[in-house]
């Protein structure tokens, strides 16, 4: 079999969820002696570094990249607002790589293109012009539930109606281009339910996303005298600094008041100088630390304040593999076949957060407990190998 994959951004280096996950299909498919050739967009804030790429990756997928200016441009979002284009999408466009994309699939036959997230589905109308291949889409999340969350959550009246005309173009636009490929393979069953209500008819996979097990190494954790919880994520996504300043200004006040000794530990990408100069008592901020899993095995408790998030999120399932106790929202374990208090806590409320903070601090053999039953269930339901097969077959049944 001969695949395709068009990407938003480079899968290498894995600096952040979305890249990790795309660099797990790719090595599932090398791994399954798929043939992949793999072409990307590259951005600003996602650069094409060759030099940090894997070797034998590189050489596997012939990669090749293309440079486009993402950035927001305020003359065109506010101009999308006119003409009813869903700005979030239009900006992925780029001449330079259809070009690119057409000289490809004119040079090459593939029984699949796999095109991963929504931002490069502009591109499938060249696809279909110069292939006869299948059409995946690897949805990573819905996009416009993550928008029409951040409509909900703000107090700010303006934005909170740019948002909302934001998420609708979105989902006009989801609404839209669902059924022009052959297949979905959503990241979540909440997700594959949410296309089927969108008027998807198309052929619909559940593929979460995976880990190399053999790359997060379990060791049984030691009760903790001193508990110290953690917040791992990038920083220039919204919806984690969001949930950040939530718990920061909310709820980290009041589980002070309640447990002193505690310290809350936030490390992460492009972390804006706010975070610095906050004057939240007992907060440490790390910004981008050079090893997240040093960091991750560092430290006791995973917090995952998310309000507005769609789809699964990586890092939880990477603190899970570790051993680690997650306190989540409902938000931010969506995607995840947890059960609370067995292999995860969930929080949605400040009142919930103490909660289940006094809980673990009662008997803190519930802190060895929990991480033991996260990483079961690690690797029962997430592990790549397993997952990958899964799709192969999926692509085959196309």
């Amino acid at each position: 079999m001969k695949v395709l994959q068009i990407c938003h951004k480079p899968p290498q280096p894995a600096i952040d969820g979305g890249c990790i996950a795309m660099n797990n299909i790719t090595k599932g498919f090398i791994e399954n002696g798929i043939d992949v050739k793999l072409i990307t967009i590259c951005t600003t804030k996602h650069p094409f570094k060759k030099e940090l790429i894997d070797r034998r990756f590189f050489k596997k997928t012939k990669m090749e990249a293309v440079f486009v200016d993402t950035e927001i441009n305020i003359v065109d979002a506010f101009s999308s607002l006119v003409t009813s284009d869903s700005y979030n999408i239009s900006r992925f466009f780029s001449t330079d790589f259809d070009r690119l994309l057409r000289t490809t699939l004119e040079e090459e036959k593939f029984d699949i293109v796999h095109i991963e997230s929504l931002f490069m589905t502009p591109y499938i109308g060249t696809i279909k012009r110069f292939s006869n291949a299948k059409l995946v889409l690897r949805s990573h999340n819905l996009e416009y539930m993550i928008w029409e969350r951040l409509a909900n959550s703000t107090s700010n009246k303006a934005k909170q109606v740019y948002l909302k005309i934001l998420a609708k173009q979105l989902k006009q636009y989801e609404s839209n281009v669902i059924n022009d490929v052959d297949g979905i393979a959503s990241i979540t069953d909440e997700d594959g339910l949410k296309y089927r209500k969108l008027g998807c008819v198309k052929p619909v996979i559940t593929i979460p996303f995976g880990i190399e097990l053999n790359q997060f190494e379990y060791q049984e954790l030691e009760i903790p005298s001193t508990v110290s919880l953690f917040h791992l994520g990038s920083m220039d996504w919204k919806p984690n600094l969001e949930g950040i300043a939530w718990f920061g200004e909310s709820i980290w006040p009041k589980i002070q008041e309640e447990f002193q000794q505690l310290t809350f530990n936030i490390a992460g990408r492009n972390m804006p100088n706010w975070l610095f100069t906050t004057n939240w008592k007992n907060i440490v901020n790390h910004g981008e630390v050079e090893d997240a899993k040093a960091f991750i095995l560092e430290h006791h408790v995973m917090i995952v304040p998310l309000l507005s998030a769609g789809g699964m999120r990586i890092k939880i399932i990477e603190g899970m593999a570790l051993g680690k106790v997650v306190i989540s929202t409902s938000v931010g374990a969506e995607g995840i076949d947890y059960k609370d208090r067995e292999n995860i806590l969930i929080a949605n409320k400040k009142n919930e957060f103490i909660k289940q903070i006094s809980w673990l601090l009662e008997d803190k053999n519930r802190i060895k407990f929990i991480g033991q039953n996260a990483r079961k269930l690690v690797e029962k339901k997430y592990n790549n190998e397993i997952i990958n097969h899964q799709l192969v077959n999926f692509y085959q049944s196309l």
